[in-house]
């Protein structure tokens, strides 16, 4: 039996890439899906190792009904790269570090979530660390948009329907 694994990469490992996380498990949860498709999530920096999420990334998950509270940060690793089959950064400066710590074979795996969404005027997770309560709800409404992109795609997958690669706009061809 297939199983595919998903891991969402931000800076820290506390705003974008966890809620990606929670948001993304209950939906494989609900899809019956879960001894099929792990999610994980990760950090390009080692600053939170060990924290939860931003208090409020998961207040504005409970919210929406996502528990993000059991979740931990950590950094990227080396063997993510072989063990993943999806690594998905929340934006360009993310996708930049991802393809450089890579190595080659496994760059392919590399993306942009928000490829899984390219119907969306955004290209990128915007990091609502700094700001408002808005900038986590925007964060929640394009991940839930790009969650669903992915599950339609990883089903695809795994009926055997689908390229390795998901069609977006990152658009560079084969790295």
């Amino acid at each position: 039996m297939t199983t595919f694994k998903v891991l969402f990469v931000c800076t820290g490992n506390i705003c974008r890439s966890p809620t990606a996380e929670g948001v993304f498990r209950q939906r494989v949860q609900a899809a019956g899906l879960a001894r099929r498709i792990v999610a994980d999530s990760a950090g390009t920096l080692d600053y939170h190792a060990g924290e939860p999420p931003d208090p409020r990334a998961q207040a504005a998950a409970r919210k929406r009904k996502y528990d993000l509270s059991r979740l931990r940060a950590r950094q990227v690793r080396p063997e993510d790269f072989s063990e993943f089959h999806h690594v998905l950064a929340m934006d360009t400066g993310h996708l930049a570090d991802l393809r450089r710590l890579s190595p080659v074979e496994h760059r392919h795996k590399v993306r942009l979530f928000l490829d899984f969404a390219p119907h969306l005027e955004h290209r990128e997770v915007p990091d609502p660390y700094y700001g408002t309560t808005e900038g986590f709800e925007l964060v929640l409404d394009l991940v839930e948009e790009a969650a669903s992109g992915l599950l339609d795609h990883l089903r695809r997958e795994l009926e055997g329907n689908a390229p390795v690669r998901p069609l977006g706009r990152t658009g560079d061809g084969p790295t």
